[in-house]
């Protein structure tokens, strides 16, 4: 076998223990706060605690209408969300703080926010962000934990959780 099969299969071995290791302890790669209500009034209500942090929202993806819209062309038979939007924005004070102790970490920039409604639960909204986790120095660690502050902070004053 050749060494770079045998580095490929490595990976994947060490990648697969991972996952395994980390299911077991209960991670998951998604925190989400969920609570009754209008989609657009609780998107609104995530826009404002963005704006409240003194950041200002970049993009906006509507997943959910593009998944939609795309679904005859990938043979999709089932409708997932009802409302779907990502909202992507940054902070310079905190990305720097994780770029100078690991410029690895200009991977977590911009920052999102899902906000969701399923199709088959209307009315139950869902906000929720990936936490930034990596390993590395603990000024790395740090950093990217502020950021995960930063995300659950806006994610729960929309949702008032």
């Amino acid at each position: 076998m050749s060494p770079k099969i045998i580095k490929i299969f490595s990976v994947f071995a060490l990648t697969l223990l991972f996952a395994a290791g980390t299911a077991e302890a209960g991670w998951s790669p998604f925190k989400t706060y969920s609570l009754q209500g209008s989609f657009a009034d609780v998107k609104a209500d995530v826009t404002d605690a963005i704006i409240n942090q003194g950041l200002v929202v970049d993009f906006e993806a509507d997943v959910g209408e593009m998944l939609q819209r795309t679904s005859k062309d990938v043979g999709a038979t089932k409708k997932v969300y009802q409302n779907a939007v990502m909202l992507m924005f940054c902070s310079a004070k905190y990305t720097r703080e994780a770029v100078e102790a690991d410029s690895n970490s200009i991977m977590f920039c911009p920052y999102s926010i899902m906000v969701f409604e399923l199709a088959d639960a209307p009315g139950t909204i869902h906000v929720g962000y990936r936490p930034p986790k990596a390993g590395g120095s603990l000024d790395s660690r740090k950093a990217l934990m502020a950021i995960e502050m930063l995300l659950d902070t806006i994610a729960r004053n929309a949702t008032d959780h």
